[in-house]
Protein backbone atom coordinates (compact mmCIF):
# COMPACT_ATOMS: atom_id res chain seq x y z
CA UNK A 1 0.00 0.00 0.00
CA UNK A 2 1.45 3.62 -1.04
CA UNK A 3 2.02 5.69 1.82
CA UNK A 4 -0.52 8.36 1.14
CA UNK A 5 -3.20 5.18 0.99
CA UNK A 6 -2.00 3.84 3.95
CA UNK A 7 -2.74 7.44 5.99
CA UNK A 8 -6.17 7.60 4.06
CA UNK A 9 -7.06 4.78 5.42
CA UNK A 10 -5.54 5.48 9.10
CA UNK A 11 -8.20 8.36 8.69
CA UNK A 12 -11.17 6.25 7.64
CA UNK A 13 -11.03 2.99 9.56
CA UNK A 14 -9.00 1.10 11.98
CA UNK A 15 -5.43 2.92 12.12
CA UNK A 16 -2.74 0.42 10.56
CA UNK A 17 -0.61 -0.73 13.29
CA UNK A 18 3.65 -0.86 12.34
CA UNK A 19 5.20 -4.49 12.87
CA UNK A 20 5.97 -5.84 16.38
CA UNK A 21 9.29 -6.25 17.71
CA UNK A 22 8.47 -5.51 21.12
CA UNK A 23 4.91 -5.41 23.24
CA UNK A 24 3.57 -2.21 24.02
CA UNK A 25 3.19 -1.66 27.54
CA UNK A 26 4.37 -5.08 28.28
CA UNK A 27 4.96 -6.86 31.55
CA UNK A 28 7.68 -8.50 31.07
CA UNK A 29 11.06 -6.41 29.78
CA UNK A 30 14.68 -6.67 29.42
CA UNK A 31 15.31 -6.39 33.80
CA UNK A 32 12.55 -6.83 35.45
CA UNK A 33 8.31 -7.72 35.99
CA UNK A 34 6.35 -4.82 35.81
CA UNK A 35 3.85 -6.01 38.51
CA UNK A 36 0.94 -3.06 38.28
CA UNK A 37 1.17 0.35 36.76
CA UNK A 38 -1.32 3.13 36.58
CA UNK A 39 -3.38 2.19 39.50
CA UNK A 40 -6.23 4.52 40.05
CA UNK A 41 -7.26 3.76 43.33
CA UNK A 42 -10.37 5.19 44.87
CA UNK A 43 -12.04 6.11 48.21
CA UNK A 44 -14.96 8.31 49.17
CA UNK A 45 -13.26 11.50 48.36
CA UNK A 46 -12.12 10.58 45.06
CA UNK A 47 -8.60 9.35 43.26
CA UNK A 48 -6.56 8.22 45.89
CA UNK A 49 -3.46 9.48 44.47
CA UNK A 50 -4.74 12.95 43.94
CA UNK A 51 -3.59 13.70 47.83
CA UNK A 52 -0.04 13.74 46.69
CA UNK A 53 -0.15 14.89 43.33
CA UNK A 54 1.95 18.78 42.50
CA UNK A 55 -1.25 20.85 42.98
CA UNK A 56 -2.05 19.83 46.54
CA UNK A 57 1.33 20.33 48.03
CA UNK A 58 0.66 24.13 46.63
CA UNK A 59 -2.79 24.48 47.94
CA UNK A 60 -1.04 22.61 51.40
CA UNK A 61 1.53 25.25 51.29
CA UNK A 62 -1.12 28.39 50.17
CA UNK A 63 -3.42 27.86 53.16
CA UNK A 64 -0.23 28.09 55.54
CA UNK A 65 0.90 31.04 53.75
CA UNK A 66 -2.89 32.40 54.61
CA UNK A 67 -2.37 31.69 58.09
CA UNK A 68 0.95 33.69 58.46
CA UNK A 69 0.13 37.55 59.42
CA UNK A 70 3.98 38.46 59.00
CA UNK A 71 5.78 39.55 55.86
CA UNK A 72 7.74 37.52 54.56
CA UNK A 73 11.28 38.36 53.82
CA UNK A 74 12.20 35.97 50.55
CA UNK A 75 8.83 34.76 49.24
CA UNK A 76 6.95 38.37 49.31
CA UNK A 77 4.04 38.61 48.25
CA UNK A 78 4.19 36.33 45.39
CA UNK A 79 1.71 34.53 44.60
CA UNK A 80 1.76 30.90 45.65
CA UNK A 81 0.84 29.91 42.12
CA UNK A 82 3.50 31.82 40.81
CA UNK A 83 6.22 30.40 42.97
CA UNK A 84 9.21 28.51 41.60
CA UNK A 85 10.21 25.76 43.46
CA UNK A 86 13.98 27.63 43.40
CA UNK A 87 12.51 30.10 45.29
CA UNK A 88 11.22 28.05 47.91
CA UNK A 89 13.84 26.33 48.59
CA UNK A 90 15.56 29.65 48.65
CA UNK A 91 13.29 30.39 51.42
CA UNK A 92 13.79 27.35 53.64
CA UNK A 93 17.62 28.17 53.66
CA UNK A 94 17.51 31.91 54.21
CA UNK A 95 14.00 32.89 55.10
CA UNK A 96 13.40 33.95 58.28
CA UNK A 97 11.93 31.66 61.17
CA UNK A 98 8.26 32.51 60.72
CA UNK A 99 9.06 31.82 56.83
CA UNK A 100 10.72 28.57 57.37
CA UNK A 101 8.02 27.63 59.78
CA UNK A 102 5.62 28.11 57.03
CA UNK A 103 7.48 25.69 54.11
CA UNK A 104 8.19 23.02 57.13
CA UNK A 105 4.11 23.34 58.35
CA UNK A 106 3.58 22.44 54.54
CA UNK A 107 6.25 19.72 54.20
CA UNK A 108 4.51 17.79 57.26
CA UNK A 109 0.83 17.79 55.81
CA UNK A 110 2.19 17.02 52.60
CA UNK A 111 4.42 14.58 53.93
CA UNK A 112 1.40 12.91 56.11
CA UNK A 113 -0.64 12.84 52.62
CA UNK A 114 1.88 11.46 50.61
CA UNK A 115 2.70 8.45 53.44
CA UNK A 116 -1.43 7.81 53.46
CA UNK A 117 -1.64 6.96 49.76
CA UNK A 118 1.51 5.08 50.08
CA UNK A 119 -0.20 2.87 53.00
CA UNK A 120 -2.85 2.26 50.31
CA UNK A 121 -0.80 1.32 47.69
CA UNK A 122 0.76 -1.15 49.77
CA UNK A 123 -2.17 -2.42 51.37
CA UNK A 124 -3.10 -3.95 47.94
CA UNK A 125 -2.20 -7.33 46.42
CA UNK A 126 0.33 -6.01 43.79
CA UNK A 127 2.57 -3.63 46.17
CA UNK A 128 2.69 -5.80 49.43
CA UNK A 129 6.77 -6.41 49.82
CA UNK A 130 7.90 -3.26 48.21
CA UNK A 131 11.30 -3.00 49.20
CA UNK A 132 11.79 0.75 47.84
CA UNK A 133 10.13 3.47 46.20
CA UNK A 134 11.59 5.54 43.82
CA UNK A 135 9.78 9.27 43.88
CA UNK A 136 10.11 11.32 40.37
CA UNK A 137 8.14 13.45 38.62
CA UNK A 138 8.27 17.52 38.38
CA UNK A 139 7.85 18.23 42.58
CA UNK A 140 11.16 15.94 43.13
CA UNK A 141 13.36 19.02 41.71
CA UNK A 142 12.86 21.03 45.08
CA UNK A 143 14.74 20.43 48.27
CA UNK A 144 11.58 20.58 50.13
CA UNK A 145 10.22 17.91 48.32
CA UNK A 146 13.21 15.64 49.07
CA UNK A 147 12.91 16.71 52.83
CA UNK A 148 9.09 15.60 52.30
CA UNK A 149 9.46 12.48 50.34
CA UNK A 150 12.36 11.80 53.53
CA UNK A 151 9.86 12.49 56.36
CA UNK A 152 7.31 10.27 54.35
CA UNK A 153 9.62 7.78 54.98
CA UNK A 154 10.31 8.02 58.76
CA UNK A 155 6.18 7.91 59.03
CA UNK A 156 5.83 4.57 57.32
CA UNK A 157 8.96 3.80 59.67
CA UNK A 158 7.02 4.76 62.58
CA UNK A 159 3.95 2.85 61.61
CA UNK A 160 5.50 -0.69 60.80
CA UNK A 161 6.04 -0.06 57.26
CA UNK A 162 10.04 -1.74 56.57
CA UNK A 163 10.43 0.58 53.35
CA UNK A 164 12.88 2.93 51.87
CA UNK A 165 11.76 5.57 49.81
CA UNK A 166 14.67 8.07 47.76
CA UNK A 167 14.15 10.97 45.10
CA UNK A 168 14.84 9.36 42.14
CA UNK A 169 18.86 9.30 40.80
CA UNK A 170 18.51 11.46 37.14
CA UNK A 171 16.59 14.86 36.98
CA UNK A 172 13.18 13.83 35.82
CA UNK A 173 13.53 15.99 32.88
CA UNK A 174 15.71 13.17 31.90
CA UNK A 175 14.48 9.95 33.77
CA UNK A 176 11.89 9.80 31.62
CA UNK A 177 13.78 9.80 28.38
CA UNK A 178 16.51 7.97 29.97
CA UNK A 179 14.03 4.80 30.91
CA UNK A 180 13.29 4.57 26.91
CA UNK A 181 16.18 2.49 26.31
CA UNK A 182 15.00 -0.23 28.86
CA UNK A 183 11.84 -1.11 26.67
CA UNK A 184 13.47 -2.92 24.12
CA UNK A 185 16.11 -5.86 24.38
CA UNK A 186 19.75 -5.08 23.74
CA UNK A 187 20.17 -6.86 20.85
CA UNK A 188 18.15 -4.10 19.18
CA UNK A 189 20.98 -1.59 19.73
CA UNK A 190 24.12 -4.15 18.69
CA UNK A 191 25.25 -2.16 16.06
CA UNK A 192 23.93 1.88 17.00
CA UNK A 193 24.70 3.89 20.36
CA UNK A 194 22.04 6.43 20.33
CA UNK A 195 18.08 6.26 20.50
CA UNK A 196 14.77 8.59 19.91
CA UNK A 197 12.77 9.16 23.39
CA UNK A 198 9.93 10.48 24.04
CA UNK A 199 8.32 11.43 27.17
CA UNK A 200 4.84 12.86 27.02
CA UNK A 201 2.66 14.41 29.89
CA UNK A 202 0.27 16.31 31.63
CA UNK A 203 1.41 19.68 30.67
CA UNK A 204 4.61 19.03 29.13
CA UNK A 205 6.41 16.79 25.95
CA UNK A 206 9.76 16.05 25.94
CA UNK A 207 11.44 14.49 22.63
CA UNK A 208 15.25 13.51 23.01
CA UNK A 209 18.26 11.95 22.20
CA UNK A 210 19.94 9.15 24.60
CA UNK A 211 23.41 8.10 24.37
CA UNK A 212 23.09 4.39 25.18
CA UNK A 213 27.50 4.17 26.47
CA UNK A 214 26.81 0.39 26.21
CA UNK A 215 30.37 0.30 25.72
CA UNK A 216 30.97 1.42 29.30
CA UNK A 217 28.53 -0.75 30.79
CA UNK A 218 26.04 -3.20 29.30
CA UNK A 219 23.45 -2.11 31.93
CA UNK A 220 22.62 1.14 31.13
CA UNK A 221 23.79 2.67 34.30
CA UNK A 222 25.75 5.23 32.11
CA UNK A 223 23.29 6.30 29.40
CA UNK A 224 22.69 9.51 29.56
CA UNK A 225 20.55 12.44 27.80
CA UNK A 226 22.32 13.93 24.53
CA UNK A 227 19.98 16.31 24.78
CA UNK A 228 15.86 17.22 24.12
CA UNK A 229 13.14 19.45 22.87
CA UNK A 230 10.56 20.54 24.65
CA UNK A 231 7.33 21.80 24.19
CA UNK A 232 4.90 23.33 27.17
CA UNK A 233 1.60 22.06 25.11
CA UNK A 234 -0.17 23.06 28.63
CA UNK A 235 0.26 26.78 27.92
CA UNK A 236 -0.94 26.55 24.20
CA UNK A 237 -3.98 24.07 24.65
CA UNK A 238 -3.23 22.45 21.40
CA UNK A 239 -6.15 19.98 19.85
CA UNK A 240 -4.49 16.29 19.74
CA UNK A 241 -3.35 16.20 16.00
CA UNK A 242 -2.24 19.64 15.93
CA UNK A 243 -0.03 17.84 19.44
CA UNK A 244 0.54 14.95 17.66
CA UNK A 245 2.45 17.21 14.32
CA UNK A 246 4.52 19.35 16.90
CA UNK A 247 5.79 15.48 18.90
CA UNK A 248 6.84 14.86 14.51
CA UNK A 249 8.39 17.92 14.47
CA UNK A 250 10.38 17.83 17.21
CA UNK A 251 11.85 13.75 16.31
CA UNK A 252 12.39 15.14 13.02
CA UNK A 253 14.34 18.06 14.64
CA UNK A 254 16.33 15.61 16.12
CA UNK A 255 16.68 12.92 13.80
CA UNK A 256 18.24 16.08 11.40
CA UNK A 257 20.61 16.93 14.55
CA UNK A 258 21.78 12.99 14.68
CA UNK A 259 22.26 13.00 11.07
CA UNK A 260 24.87 16.06 11.34
CA UNK A 261 26.79 15.16 13.98
CA UNK A 262 27.08 11.27 12.76
CA UNK A 263 25.36 9.62 15.21
CA UNK A 264 24.78 6.04 15.18
CA UNK A 265 21.04 6.61 15.69
CA UNK A 266 18.85 3.44 16.56
CA UNK A 267 15.82 3.20 14.21
CA UNK A 268 13.92 2.89 17.50
CA UNK A 269 11.34 4.92 19.60
CA UNK A 270 10.42 4.63 22.95
CA UNK A 271 7.47 6.16 24.24
CA UNK A 272 6.41 7.24 27.70
CA UNK A 273 2.43 8.56 27.83
CA UNK A 274 0.19 8.15 30.56
CA UNK A 275 -2.75 6.02 31.14
CA UNK A 276 -2.92 2.05 30.67
CA UNK A 277 -0.82 1.28 27.59
CA UNK A 278 -3.05 -1.90 25.75
CA UNK A 279 -0.72 -4.71 23.95
CA UNK A 280 -1.43 -2.81 20.62
CA UNK A 281 -0.61 0.43 21.86
CA UNK A 282 -3.51 1.68 22.23
CA UNK A 283 -4.61 4.05 25.23
CA UNK A 284 -7.03 1.93 27.67
CA UNK A 285 -7.75 4.82 30.12
CA UNK A 286 -5.85 7.72 32.23
CA UNK A 287 -4.75 9.87 29.48
CA UNK A 288 -7.57 12.29 30.23
CA UNK A 289 -4.95 15.14 30.88
CA UNK A 290 -3.34 14.85 27.40
CA UNK A 291 -4.50 17.56 24.71
CA UNK A 292 -7.98 16.24 22.89
CA UNK A 293 -8.93 12.49 23.17
CA UNK A 294 -6.01 9.84 22.98
CA UNK A 295 -8.41 7.38 23.99
CA UNK A 296 -10.23 7.09 20.80
CA UNK A 297 -10.38 3.79 18.65
CA UNK A 298 -9.41 5.56 15.49
CA UNK A 299 -6.42 6.87 17.49
CA UNK A 300 -3.23 5.13 17.60
CA UNK A 301 -0.20 6.95 18.09
CA UNK A 302 2.83 4.19 17.40
CA UNK A 303 0.94 3.77 14.29
CA UNK A 304 1.10 8.34 13.65
CA UNK A 305 4.57 8.45 14.40
CA UNK A 306 5.67 5.36 12.41
CA UNK A 307 3.45 6.48 9.57
CA UNK A 308 5.23 9.71 10.03
CA UNK A 309 8.62 8.66 10.43
CA UNK A 310 8.75 5.58 8.54
CA UNK A 311 12.55 4.98 8.56
CA UNK A 312 15.51 6.06 10.74
CA UNK A 313 18.74 6.09 8.75
CA UNK A 314 17.08 3.47 5.93
CA UNK A 315 16.06 1.02 8.68
CA UNK A 316 12.37 0.55 9.10
CA UNK A 317 11.37 2.30 12.73
CA UNK A 318 10.23 0.33 15.46
CA UNK A 319 7.92 2.39 18.21
CA UNK A 320 7.56 0.79 21.58
CA UNK A 321 5.07 2.74 23.81
CA UNK A 322 4.81 2.29 27.84
CA UNK A 323 3.40 4.46 30.74
CA UNK A 324 5.13 7.34 31.46
CA UNK A 325 5.53 6.49 35.19
CA UNK A 326 6.82 3.26 34.24
CA UNK A 327 8.85 4.61 32.34
CA UNK A 328 10.45 7.14 34.32
CA UNK A 329 11.05 3.88 36.85
CA UNK A 330 12.78 1.98 34.46
CA UNK A 331 15.30 4.71 34.30
CA UNK A 332 16.52 3.42 37.84
CA UNK A 333 17.07 -0.64 37.04
CA UNK A 334 20.42 -0.51 37.26
CA UNK A 335 20.40 1.06 40.49
CA UNK A 336 17.66 -1.57 42.46
CA UNK A 337 19.88 -4.23 41.71
CA UNK A 338 20.40 -4.63 46.05
CA UNK A 339 16.89 -5.37 46.54
CA UNK A 340 14.10 -7.69 44.82
CA UNK A 341 10.68 -5.59 45.01
CA UNK A 342 10.51 -1.52 44.12
CA UNK A 343 8.08 0.87 43.13
CA UNK A 344 7.49 4.34 41.26
CA UNK A 345 5.71 7.51 42.23
CA UNK A 346 5.97 10.09 39.72
CA UNK A 347 4.48 13.54 41.53
CA UNK A 348 3.00 15.83 38.58
CA UNK A 349 -0.10 16.63 37.16
CA UNK A 350 -1.19 13.55 38.38
CA UNK A 351 -0.05 10.56 40.65
CA UNK A 352 1.68 8.02 37.93
CA UNK A 353 2.68 4.78 39.69
CA UNK A 354 4.55 1.41 38.94
CA UNK A 355 5.51 -1.28 40.74
CA UNK A 356 8.58 -3.92 39.46
CA UNK A 357 10.15 -6.92 40.39
CA UNK A 358 13.88 -7.53 39.50
CA UNK A 359 14.56 -10.45 36.78
CA UNK A 360 17.98 -11.99 36.83
CA UNK A 361 20.03 -10.70 34.72
CA UNK A 362 21.43 -13.26 31.51
CA UNK A 363 24.83 -14.41 31.75
CA UNK A 364 27.10 -13.18 29.47
CA UNK A 365 29.07 -15.96 26.88
CA UNK A 366 32.65 -16.05 27.73
CA UNK A 367 35.21 -15.24 25.22
CA UNK A 368 37.30 -18.09 23.72
CA UNK A 369 39.81 -15.58 22.74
Amino acid sequence: MAKSAARKATAETAPQVPPNVAVHGAATLTGVTVDAFNAQLRDDSGFVGDRARRAAFFEIFDRWRDLGDRKLSVLGETPTAELSKSAIDEALREGKPHEQAIIHSAIEEYAQQLFAVVRRFMRTKEWRDTERIVIGGGLKAGRFAEIAVARTELLAREAGLTIEMRPIRNDPDEAGLLGAAHLAPSWMFASFDHILAVDIGGTNIRCGIVKLNLDKEDDLSKARVRGFELWRHGDEDPGREEAVGKLVSMLETLIADAEKHELKLAPFIGVGCPGSIAGDGSIENGAQNLPGNWQSSRFHLPAALWEAIPAIGGNETTVVMHNDAVVQGLSEVPFMQDVTHWGVLTIGTGLGNARFTNRPRAAKKESKD
